[in-house]
């Protein structure tokens, strides 16, 4: 695949970092893009006038999510393991991440967007976990949307699988706002609230609001990551849901 999975730079003299998804149009979230954001991450975290990162992609799509292939048996545990360190990552990040997302947000995609701080979604956005349609769950989104959006909204999207639009996804708390165009909303987010204040004070407030989330996911995932190596992945339905998908075939369910 040719061409760099993450373009990067910055915007507004340097206080707001661009990071934007760029393998349209489904801007696969591959062991290559895990790596390329966790990188951006790592390197920028300690500039002093960053007052927050606003995440986008290319394309009609935030992302269709993580890589099927990669959620097969002979690679699943590390990309499990990649993905999650990313996440952990933008939980612990000091400044907010602002997330604009348009087309499908899937799966990985979702879980990239809501370990952001702030979801702008344009009209068209659908924000699913469609993981369980595939015979396999998804151990981010188990410990990120019980906590960013309740209990039962939590339980309907990740038991059923079904997407939402940005509408309901703005009524769940999901969003935050819904604009034709979600990056520049974000940018204008960012002009108004942040923009005009200290870039000290924005990270110590963000990682004092942020740290309950990120307390959460840290005690949480190692438990459900072994969950879906150890319980889903010894599963006939896994490997039958995951290998329909690539062969593009119904899966055959035994249950079992």
């Amino acid at each position: 695949m040719s061409g760099a999975p993450l373009k990067v730079w910055f915007d507004r003299g340097g206080r707001l970092l661009r990071l934007r998804l760029a393998r349209p149009k489904a801007n696969v979230l591959d062991a290559e893009m895990i790596g390329a954001l966790a990188t951006a991450l790592r390197q920028h975290r300690e500039r002093p006038d960053l007052a927050a990162v606003l995440l986008d992609a290319e394309g009609p799509h935030f992302s269709f999510g993580a890589s099927v292939e990669e959620h097969l048996p002979a690679k699943c545990a590390s990309m499990l393991a990649g993905f999650h360190a990313l996440l952990q990552s933008m939980l612990d990040f000091p400044a907010p991440i602002l997330v604009a997302v348009r087309g499908q947000c899937l799966g990985g995609g979702l879980e990239l967007a809501a370990a952001g701080s702030l979801i702008f979604a344009a009209p068209d956005a659908k924000l699913g976990q469609p993981e369980i349609s595939l015979g396999v769950i998804a151990p981010a989104a188990s410990c990120l949307l019980p906590a960013r959006i309740g209990a039962g909204p939590a339980d309907d999207l990740l038991v059923s699988g079904r997407s939402v639009d940005a509408a309901e996804a703005l009524r769940l708390g999901l969003a935050a706002a819904v604009a034709d165009d979600p990056e520049a909303a974000a940018a204008a987010w960012f002009d108004r609230h942040l923009m005009p204040k200290s870039a000290a004070a924005i990270r110590f407030a963000n990682v004092a609001a942020r740290g309950e989330l990120a307390d959460i996911f840290r005690r949480r995932i190692g438990a459900v990551e072994r969950l879906y190596l150890d319980g889903v992945m010894a599963t006939r339905d896994a490997l039958e849901g995951l290998n329909s998908f690539l062969e593009k075939r119904a899966a055959n369910w035994e249950h079992r």
